[in-house]
């Protein structure tokens, strides 16, 4: 008598080429090293970082608590290690590291990553270049005017962004939306700063001031070229 060996296909399609870029760059490192590892954890915040950005690039939008329904059919110990589980990948879990990214600070674990690359893959630096773009939204929004006055210098100061009505470069002038801000390096177009401000923010008024802020985190000359 023979018996059959009971085989399971799993995809990897281009995330096998997305995790092992994450994993050249050592994003997971970085981030638990600055949040560090709970040992009683089955997963560590830096691999939910990775599930999150593999998720985000195999082009699927769907609410937290249905995350881990994107990892049910693919090779998950290939793509984030041994032993992992796609119920690991729970909304708790993921928010409770997305609390802990926001508390540690988004743009200082965005420096790190983007220092890496610039290291690791040699980026050319003589060049960058500023520009912004809006997206807009979808429903309504409440104004805190006295709450918006209050904050309406600390343009670049992490803090909640402003809803607004404002140049619409989506073709959408009907609707409310946010800005975001992008400093790229000439070469490889990498992404060496990033910002989401106010749907009705002007670059004249704001780009001076990230230029400050982006000199403050990364230190070195670049030619800036603002569009």
């Amino acid at each position: 008598m023979s018996y059959l060996e009971e085989i399971q296909v799993k995809n990897l399609d281009h995330l096998g080429i997305v995790a092992g870029l994450i994993d050249e760059i050592g994003i997971v490192k970085i981030i638990n090293n600055k949040l560090g590892i709970d040992v009683r954890e089955k997963i560590s915040a830096g691999t939910v970082v990775k599930s999150i950005l593999i998720n985000g690039l195999g082009f699927v939008s769907r609410p937290l608590y249905l995350f881990s329904q994107f990892f049910q059919d693919k090779a998950i110990e290939k793509l984030l290690g041994e032993r992992i589980k796609p119920d690991y990948l729970n909304d708790d879990k993921i928010g409770r590291v997305m609390d802990e990214l926001y508390k540690y600070g988004l743009n200082d674990i965005f420096i790190e990553v983007v220092l890496e690359v610039i290291k690791k893959f040699e980026i050319d630096l003589k060049y960058s270049h500023l520009d912004s773009t809006s997206f807009h939204l979808d429903g309504e929004y409440k104004r805190e005017e006295d709450k918006e006055k209050q904050e309406e210098e600390k343009i670049i100061k992490e803090r909640p962004i402003f809803i607004k009505k404002g140049y619409s470069r989506d073709h959408r002038p009907d609707l409310k939306q946010c800005v975001l801000d992008l400093i790229t390096s000439q070469d490889g177009d990498i992404p060496l700063f990033v910002r989401v401000g106010d749907g009705n923010e002007s670059d004249k008024a704001v780009f001076g001031k990230v230029l400050v802020e982006f000199k403050k985190q990364i230190k070195f000359d670049s030619i800036m070229v603002c569009y």
